[in-house]
């Protein structure tokens, strides 16, 4: 069954011609530290000096701890969209381009709070009045800049984002090299020299700026079946890699050190938030503690052949492509901790697993418990055969939610989901 397009799709047909500049995907998760990342860096303040007199020290971290709590009684709750682009060749710190990596960072001051919620780049929504044929979130970027991949990511966590850093592969390099470099602990080999160009062996080992962005670029790592294969994985080790930064940048620098860092991070970044912003940001959050929330799992991915979905977009249909599936309700539970109300895709709701029937062809066990372990209702149809390759979710048309939902409870990542006039009503067709 052919592909006729693939996940990495931006779109044609933009509705904005919009002059940006040099972005690249991972590049704005770490550099993100030129703004949200003050939060990290102004704790510094108040970490012993061994050369600094303890009863000093103690006076410092009380007053700086006064103050810190007093303007956190005043600072508003605050969500920053990261954006890291994949845009070629250009010129400034916003070119037109997909956003390859996507974080927002949730600041509570009130609560000592901060979360990083990575959202998944291939996440399927909806953008009415935009003509992207694979309408996924990190398209919003490419299609209306920063205001619609804002009002994106506002829709998805039902929480306003108002406040944006995006930043370049230059930008990223730069931050690295100006701490030194970072040490990492590769898990396991890796070998993609085509698509991040990163080749490691398995161990810890120092990387610099330009050996640390390719690594945190693979997700098609071909030496392991299972480590850095996937997004998921990749947003997982942007977040990790993001938190050494932290941990080396106040273990190992004083304040004028870190005022020449931020001078540095900032060359590629751009941002709306004021450095009166920034600073009442990091100081009203010198307690917080921090948490990363990846909303969905690779569960959640599948391949959808060209299907309509009435507002969707512009045409009220999509290309074939892999596209992370997320419901309000999944996304509610998640996000409801934060102060998430009615997050949504924008896409039609997914129906309760225990509304959805479903035929399963041959015997496979494997797809039965499946299945049924997720409440859905299945039994075994002799007519369906097994389909030799992939796993074939048939769908009658209208039914692409109720497939969806077979899709995540099968969650095997690869299953095509095929709307065809020849079934009545769902029916899976087991791959090896």
């Amino acid at each position: 069954m052919g592909r006729h397009a693939n996940g990495d799709r931006a779109g044609a047909g933009a509705s904005r011609h919009i002059r940006w500049g040099r972005l690249a995907g991972i590049a704005g998760a770490v550099v993100l530290l030129g703004a949200a990342g003050v939060v990290f860096a102004s704790s510094r303040l108040i970490h012993q000096d061994p050369h600094t007199p303890s009863v000093v020290t103690d006076v410092r971290k009380t007053a700086v701890t006064a103050v810190s709590k007093t303007i956190a009684q005043n600072v508003p709750t605050m969500n920053i969209l990261l954006i890291g682009n994949n845009a070629r060749n250009a010129s400034s710190p916003l070119s037109p381009g997909q956003a390859d990596l996507m974080f927002v960072v949730h600041i509570n001051p009130a609560q000592d709070q901060v979360a990083f919620i990575s959202i998944p780049r291939n996440l399927l929504v909806a953008m009415p009045g935009w003509n992207d044929p694979a309408p996924m979130i990190k398209g919003a970027f490419f299609m209306g800049g920063p205001k619609l991949a804002m009002q994106q990511a506002s829709a998805v966590l039902g929480m306003p984002v108002t406040h944006y850093v995006v930043a370049d592969f230059g930008g990223f390099v730069q931050a690295i090299n100006a701490i030194g470099g970072l040490t990492v602990d590769v898990e396991q080999p890796i070998y993609d020299p085509t698509h991040s160009g990163a080749v490691f062996s398995a161990g810890v080992q120092h990387m610099n700026g330009e050996q640390l962005l390719a690594y945190i670029r693979v997700r098609q790592n071909q030496a392991s079946s299972d480590y850095r294969v996937n997004d998921f994985q990749r947003m997982d080790a942007a977040y990790s890699v993001m938190s050494s930064v932290r941990q080396q940048v106040l273990a190992n620098m004083g304040p004028s050190e870190l005022i020449k860092l931020l001078a540095v991070w900032q060359e590629d970044v751009a941002t709306n938030l004021s450095t009166a912003t920034i600073t009442e940001l990091a100081l009203s959050s010198l307690h917080a503690s921090f948490v990363h929330i990846t909303l969905g799992t690779l569960a959640d991915s599948m391949y959808l052949e060209p299907t309509a979905i009435p507002g969707v977009n512009v045409k009220g249909s999509i290309v074939g492509g892999s596209y992370d599936i997320l419901s309000s309700a999944q996304l509610l539970s998640q996000l409801a901790p934060y102060g998430s109300t009615n997050p949504t895709t924008g896409l039609p709701p997914l129906p309760s697993a225990s509304d959805v029937s479903v035929i399963v062809g041959g015997n496979s066990q494997a797809t039965m418990s499946a299945l049924t372990a997720a409440g859905i209702n299945a039994t075994f149809g002799s007519s369906v055969p097994d389909s030799g390759g992939a796993t074939l979710v048939l769908y009658p048309a209208g039914d692409l939610p109720a497939a969806e939902v077979v899709g995540q409870a099968l969650g095997q990542s690869n299953e095509e989901l095929q709307q065809t006039n020849n079934v009545a009503s769902i029916e899976v067709e087991p791959g090896n």
